[in-house]
C-alpha cells in the first residue's frame, strides 16, 4: 500500500550513498541498524566500520546484520573488533563448510537496508564496498534516502528479521528492547511503498509490483537490472507492453564478475529483440542497479534481481515510488547512463551469432530455471 507524505532522495552510486549514510550514522542518538549482503573491508568499508565504532562507543545501540555467505571472508579481527566497541553483530544463515550442501545455502539475505533513529532509512543495492571494484570504471547503482511515514515499514522489517536471526542462534525468544519509535507523521510530498520478498507472507510482492506496473504502462519503460534472468510472466509482460506500444527498455551488464550469468541472460536477448524491445549493455563499469521506471510516475530501486535467486529465494527489500518529480529524476539519470556507458545491440546483429553460442546460452539459462525448480527452492518453503 502506498503511504503518502515522505521526502526521498536518490543517491545514484556509492560517491553519493556513503556521505549520506555515514552522517547520518555520526548524527545518530539512539540506534543504528544496518543490513548487507556484502561488507569488504575496504576502504569504504572501513569508514563504515569506524563510524559504527564511534557511535557505538558514545552509546549508541548498533545492530549489524550480514549475510553468512556473502561475508563468509569478513575478517574476524574486524568483528571482534566491533563486538569489543559494544557493536552487535550477526550473521544471516553462516556458512559451516564449502562442500556441506544445505538446501537452505541459497536463501540469502541480500536486502541492503540502513535506518537510522527509527527516522531516516535508506533502501537500496548499494553493498558496503568501495565503487571502484575490479573493472573499467566505477560501480553503477543506487540507493533511496527516505524520510517520512514509510519508514514505519522498514522499522518493522528490519526488526522482525533481527528477532529471527536471533531467535536461531539462541533457540529462545530474545529480547529486542525499547528502542525509538518511527513517526508517522508526514515530511514530505512523495507517496512510497517498502517491499519485501521472503518465504512466508511476502514471496512475490516485489515481482508482483512490477507486473502491476509493466502492465498498465502507457509509453515507456525503463529497466536496468544487473541479473536479469526472467520467468514467462515477466518475459510476457514486457513483450506484451511493447506489442501494444510501449517502449521497453532493457539495461543489461556489458561488464560482469559472472561470465554465467551473462551467457544465460543473452539467451533472451533474440526474443526480446525480434518483438520490439531495446537491449542496451552498460559498458563504462560494473552495473549492479536493480531499478525501473514505468511511464512518468512510478518508479522502483532495490536489491531485487530479476532471476529465480531474488525472484524466489533471497530475502530482499524495495522501494516503489509514485512521484513524477523522483521518478523524472530516476529517468533522467538512467538516460545519461544509456547515452554515454551502453551499448546497444541490434537485432539484425544479434541474429548473426553463431548458433552454438545461443545454444550455450540457452542451455545455461535453462539449467538455472530447471534446477532452480527441481531442487525445490521455487516453492519458497523454510
Amino acid at each position: 500500500m502506498l503511504i503518502p507524505g515522505n521526502r526521498l532522495t536518490l543517491l545514484e552510486n556509492g560517491r553519493r550513498y556513503f556521505p549520506a549514510l555515514l552522517a547520518a550514522i555520526d548524527a545518530a542518538r539512539h540506534e543504528v541498524h544496518l543490513e548487507s549482503y556484502i561488507f569488504e573491508p575496504d576502504e569504504t568499508g572501513q569508514m563504515v566500520l569506524d563510524a559504527l565504532v564511534r557511535a557505538a562507543r558514545r552509546g549508541v545501540r548498533v545492530r549489524l546484520l550480514l549475510d553468512g555467505f556473502g561475508c563468509r571472508h569478513f575478517p574476524p579481527h574486524a568483528a571482534r573488533r566491533l563486538r569489543l566497541q559494544g557493536v552487535q553483530l550477526l550473521f544471516h544463515r553462516p556458512e559451516l563448510g564449502l562442500f556441506r550442501l544445505r538446501r537452505h545455502r541459497l536463501r540469502r539475505m541480500h536486502r541492503k537496508l540502513a535506518l537510522i533513529d527509527a527516522r531516516i532509512g535508506f533502501v537500496g543495492g548499494i553493498n558496503i564496498i568501495d565503487d571502484r571494484r575490479a573493472g573499467p570504471g566505477l560501480a553503477y547503482d543506487y540507493a533511496v534516502q527516505v524520510e517520512g511515514p514509510v519508514v514505519a515499514e522498514i522499522w518493522q522489517a528490519m526488526r522482525r528479521l533481527w528477532w529471527l536471526v536471533r531467535w536461531s542462534r539462541l533457540r529462545r525468544r530474545p529480547r529486542l528492547g525499547k528502542g525509538p519509535q518511527p513517526s508517522l507523521e508526514p515530511v514530505g510530498d512523495q507517496a512510497a511503498e517498502f517491499l519485501v520478498r521472503d518465504n512466508l507472507r511476502h514471496r512475490r510482492d516485489i515481482e508482483e509490483a512490477y507486473l502491476g506496473a509493466i502492465r498498465a504502462a502507457r509509453r515507456e519503460i525503463v529497466l536496468a537490472n544487473a541479473y536479469f534472468l526472467p520467468g514467462r510472466r515477466f518475459r510476457h509482460a514486457l513483450v506484451d507492453a511493447a506489442g501494444r506500444g510501449v517502449r521497453v527498455v532493457l539495461v543489461m551488464q556489458g561488464y560482469t564478475d559472472h561470465r554465467f550469468y551473462k551467457l544465460a541472460a543473452r539467451a533472451l536477448y533474440r526474443y526480446f529483440l525480434d518483438r520490439g524491445v531495446e537491449i542496451h549493455e552498460y559498458q563504462a563499469g560494473f552495473l549492479h542497479a536493480k531499478v525501473a521506471t514505468v511511464d512518468d510516475d512510478w518508479a522502483t530501486v532495490g536489491s531485487s534481481n530479476i532471476d529465480p535467486f531474488s525472484l524466489l529465494l533471497s530475502r530482499e527489500a524495495n522501494l516503489v515510488v509514485r512521484d513524477r518529480r523522483f521518478t523524472g529524476e530516476l529517468r533522467a539519470s538512467l538516460q545519461r547512463a544509456l547515452t554515454s556507458g551502453t551499448y546497444r545491440i541490434h537485432p539484425m546483429a544479434w541474429r548473426r551469432i553463431p548458433w552454438y553460442q545461443r545454444l550455450a546460452s540457452w542451455l545455461v539459462y535453462g539449467g538455472v530455471r530447471l534446477a532452480t525448480g527441481l531442487i525445490g527452492y521455487a516453492r519458497g518453503v523454510e
